[in-house]
Order: C-alpha cells, then sequence, then structure tokens
C-alpha cells in the first residue's frame, strides 16, 4: 500500500512522492493525517546547503489526524481516537523527561532536540505517519485544520510565557515581536493567561491589524525608534517580558533595550541573531541589571496538554490558510515572503 508524500529531497529541493505507507512497531501509532501546518523551522530546514538524512525526508511536525492502527503493545489507544502529536519524542525516562522537561530530554544530548517528526524521522506532510504511541494527545472534536498547528504554533510560546509568569504581574507590559504563526497565538496566549497589556511589533501593517485582531492592546512598526517607544510607553522602565519570535540582530537588539530591569526577554524565532550582551554597568541602551535572556525550545507535554485546553475553551485560535499537499510549495513560497496570514496548514486528503 503507497501514499503520498511531500518529501525534501534534496537541499532546497522538495518533491510530491509515492511512498509506502509506514509499518509500525509494537509501540507505535499509524495516523492518518488530518492537517499539518508549515512552521519557519520547516522552511529553514528547506534552506540548509545539506540534507539531515541520506534518503528523502518527509517533513512536518504540526500534526493532526485520526489513528489509523495501533502497535501489538499499545494498550491505551484505540482506532479511530483524534488526536495531535507531540514533537519532541524523548526517551521518557531520563532526569529531565521524569522532572516534565521532555523538550531538553538527557538522551538528546547537549544539542537537547529529542528526535521530531520531519527533522529526523519523517513527519505529516504525507497521507499517513508512524508516530510513538505516547506521543499522541487527544484533541476531542477540534477541527483537525486549527488544531494541527497548536502542537507548535501555540505549545511553543505557551513553554515561553510559562516561564516568565512570575514577571506578569497584573498591569505589566509584555512584547510580542513578530507576528506570523507563533507570534500571533502569543499575543492570545499572554491575553488568557495574565491580566497585562500587550504590544504588538512588526514590520507588516497586516500583521500588526492580525495582533489587534487577537487581543494585542497595541501595535508598533518595528523600526529604529521603537525601542524608545516602548519605553516612553512603560515610564522608561521598559517590558517586564519580551518575546521575540524572529531572533534576527535587529530583533535582538531591540529586545534587550525595551526590556525592563528583572525582565526577562526570551528568544525564539531562529533568525541567527546575536544577543547583544556585556558585563559592563547597566544603564542607558543594553540589558539591564536582573534581565534574564533565555533561549527557549520547543515545549512540554504539559505545554501542549495546556494549549490544546485553551483551544477548546476557545481562549485561542490559530488563523490558518489551508493548501491541498501538492501545494506545498507555493505554501512555503508564500511563507518565505511573509504573505501567509498565521499559519499555512495543508490538508493530504482530498
Amino acid at each position: 500500500m503507497t501514499m503520498r508524500a511531500l518529501q525534501l529531497v534534496g537541499p532546497g529541493t522538495l518533491e510530491m512522492r509515492e511512498v509506502p505507507v509506514p509499518e509500525i512497531g509494537p509501540d507505535d501509532l499509524l495516523l492518518r493525517v488530518g492537517a499539518v501546518g508549515i512552521c519557519h523551522s520547516d522552511s529553514y530546514v528547506l534552506s540548509l546547503p545539506f540534507q539531515l538524512r541520506e534518503d528523502p525526508l518527509t517533513m512536518g511536525h504540526e500534526i493532526a489526524g485520526t489513528v489509523e492502527a495501533v502497535g501489538a503493545e499499545v494498550t491505551d489507544r484505540s482506532v479511530g481516537e483524534r488526536g495531535l502529536v507531540y514533537l519532541c519524542w524523548s526517551c521518557g525516562e531520563c532526569r529531565e523527561c521524569l522532572r516534565g522537561n521532555e523538550n531538553v530530554c538527557l538522551a538528546a544530548g547537549r544539542v537537547a532536540m529529542p528526535p521530531c517528526p520531519g527533522l529526523g524521522p519523517d513527519g505529516g506532510m504525507a497521507e499517513y505517519v508512524r508516530i510513538p504511541a505516547n506521543s499522541f494527545v487527544p484533541i476531542g472534536d477540534l477541527d483537525f485544520v486549527t488544531a494541527a498547528p497548536l502542537a507548535d504554533a501555540a505549545m511553543t510560546p505557551y513553554h515561553a510565557v510559562g516561564g516568565t509568569l512570575d514577571q506578569l504581574w497584573p498591569g505589566a507590559t509584555a512584547v510580542a515581536i513578530g507576528i506570523g504563526g507563533l507570534g500571533h497565538v502569543a499575543v492570545q496566549i499572554l491575553k488568557a493567561v495574565a491580566d497585562i497589556r500587550v504590544i504588538a511589533v512588526d514590520i507588516a501593517p497586516d500583521k500588526l491589524e492580525l495582533a489587534t485582531h487577537c487581543g494585542a492592546d497595541l501595535g508598533l512598526r518595528a523600526g529604529p525608534d521603537t525601542a524608545a517607544e516602548i519605553l516612553e510607553l512603560t515610564g522608561g522602565r521598559g517590558a517586564e517580558a519580551v518575546f521575540d519570535f524572529v531572533g534576527t540582530d535587529a530583533t535582538a537588539r531591540l529586545a534587550v533595550d525595551a526590556v525592563a530591569p528583572n525582565g526577562a526577554y526570551r528568544i525564539v524565532g531562529l533568525g541567527g541573531g546575536t544577543v547583544p550582551l556585556d558585563a559592563g554597568p547597566a544603564g542607558g541602551p543594553g540589558l539591564p541589571w536582573g534581565a534574564t535572556v533565555r533561549k527557549s525550545y520547543g515545549g512540554t507535554r504539559s505545554d501542549l496538554l495546556a494549549s490544546v485546553a485553551l483551544a477548546q475553551a476557545g481562549r485561542i485560535r490559530v488563523e490558518v490558510e489551508q493548501f491541498p499537499l501538492e501545494a506545498g510549495p507555493e505554501a512555503f513560497e508564500r511563507l518565505d515572503r511573509g504573505a501567509i496570514r498565521g499559519r499555512a496548514v495543508l490538508l493530504p486528503h482530498r
């Protein structure tokens, strides 16, 4: 039995191929893919000058679907269940996993990135995908199209926000830089978990309009004076938390100059930027006393469960643009141009 899969066959080259439906092991599930989101990290992998493995790789890690088959030793899942795939395929047994930090599993070593579908193992840009049974997260009757991006576009900002809750006291200010697939969900998460003011920053007016639609209190066009604007809006103190969903030199500089003393700067975007940080006395531009900087990767299974609960309660909703699987290259091209409102989602079954 074969299926269609969108595969990375060489640096920068995607191809729709007919491949065998995956065989599952005793601890696995076979998922009939209902929808799969396209993330900037997918685009990053596509842009690499080398391949992650020798054979073609089926991409996609934001996966929603229906259980089609159950491994012989799986006792807690059944055919027909609807759910998401938790993207950190961690060992489940090490110190970090047992503490609930599956996203930095010890088995992944210094890299601290457990195997992830579409970034090593075959992913969900296909009609079917094999997954470890313990990565399945039920979603009830949530729509696959808007639920699939929760696996990253909601879980990842939820994880970043969760590590700053001690800064988000009532009346605090948070800044979200980059209102794309993750940023527009981050705005909603921030408004859902704390009584704070949220300032959205982007270079595009339509992205700022999306941020307002998602609950942002204010939108600022990114430019040379944006940090000064944020300082003016916060009485010269700065924002208690800044979430950078871009990660370039420019956004890192903005975040460092706009975060408050004892504030939190969380880097989520993969823009390759360098954070301007020195050990000199704090004052004026630059990282103030007590401020923390953290590179935030993915999220925990608990973060994904919380994201699903927020979606089920109607507190967050991913804005999506839908494409058939064969239009994947077009969707990637539009994503790279910044022409997607929210998240691009592929539908493998027509």
